[in-house]
């Protein structure tokens, strides 16, 4: 695997997925299509941490991907 993530938040990733899926059409539902009800100051939190934790995961594969194209 290019990445070497663990397989349990894959396997639960495809089973909250739809869950997650059908819980924002339900919200943007109740907002009548508007996507303000996520800029409130929670979900907006909550947006900048998943990003945060996805930066963590992502950037050390990524550093190492590039040291080898430079020794290279």
């Amino acid at each position: 695997m290019l990445l070497k993530c663990p397989l349990a938040p894959l396997v639960l990733a495809f089973i909250l997925g739809p869950a997650m899926e059908e819980n924002l059409r339900r919200a943007t539902l109740i907002s009548n299509g508007s996507i303000d009800i996520f800029l409130s100051p929670i979900c907006l939190s909550l947006l900048v941490m998943a990003g945060v934790f996805l930066a963590l995961i992502l950037l050390p594969s990524f550093r190492r991907i590039r040291t080898v194209a430079v020794e290279e």
